[in-house]
């Protein structure tokens, strides 16, 4: 005779099902990367960079080695992602390429960050929670630029110079940076940030910019509030009309074109609707 078994509740529930659910998606993922046709249209977008190929030499500089390594990742497969990883590195050696010789103007896109009222803050605070606040603000900007492709110029105490390839992640770094540093608190102190983007041609002298768009970009950068991302028109120009929300601002500045015009840009971030 046998007895009905009441379910333990202390038995260990069966992850199997959710492994195979979860080794289904992977193996989507792969043969979605590996496809024919994913692998041709990253090809294709890779072959539409503009400058010249990479130069894989790990003995050259770490773009070379970065570019080493996403090259012999799982060689034998084709993949779409190592297609565009190469891409990426790509346009970053053509972007520094450009930067190399300073007899000529590199177009790009600036921005410029500053924080707001940080002296009245820092005179009370005292000298180390004032360097525990910039190594902070630091170490947020460099991993939001350089997750959207920027590269960090130099810092400017209190605010940070920034060049992007492109103006439409340059904003949305600088909105995104505005965050990651309103989220830092120092003895319930939380620091605001404002920001300015503009496109021009500076002249790259070694690792600076000079010029009067560097000037322009740090001008429309001190026009903004508190929380604010101004971007000039120029910079406007080389983004999608439909990612930016944009409201005309009242701007005028020293050394700066009266026709130029700048604008409050907000991103508008795609997703599912909210209920």
């Amino acid at each position: 005779m046998t007895e009905d078994l009441e379910p333990d509740p202390d038995a260990v529930p069966q992850t199997q099902p959710r492994r195979s659910a979860r080794r289904r998606a992977v193996e989507l993922i792969e043969r979605a990367d590996s496809s024919e046709s994913a692998v041709r249209m990253a090809r294709t977008a890779r072959s539409m960079v503009a400058g010249s190929p990479i130069t894989v030499n790990p003995a050259e500089r770490t773009s070379d080695r970065l570019a080493r390594l996403i090259d012999e990742a799982n060689r034998e497969q084709p993949s779409a992602v190592r297609e565009l990883g190469l891409a990426t590195v790509q346009v970053w050696q053509n972007l520094t390429r450009r930067r190399a010789n300073s007899d000529e103007p590199v177009p790009t896109t600036i921005l410029f960050t500053d924080l707001v009222a940080f002296s009245t803050w820092a005179l009370a605070a005292g000298d180390d929670q004032v360097l525990k606040l910039l190594s902070a603000v630091n170490t947020a900007t460099s991993d939001v630029v350089r997750q959207h492709g920027g590269q960090v110029v130099k810092g400017l105490g209190d605010g940070t110079m920034a060049v992007f390839a492109d103006a439409g992640e340059a904003i949305i770094a600088a909105h995104e940076t505005i965050q990651a540093v309103n989220a830092i608190t120092i003895d319930d102190y939380r620091p605001q940030l404002r920001a300015g983007v503009h496109t021009g041609a500076p002249r790259a002298v070694g690792d600076d910019f000079l010029g009067v768009d560097v000037n322009i970009a740090a001008r429309v950068a001190a026009a903004a509030g508190a929380g604010e991302v101004f971007a000039s028109d120029r910079a406007l120009a080389e983004c999608d009309p439909e990612a930016f929300s944009v409201r005309r601002k009242r701007f005028k500045a020293k050394g700066v074109p009266k026709e130029l015009k700048v604008f409050s840009v907000v991103p508008r971030y795609s997703g599912p609707p909210v209920d």
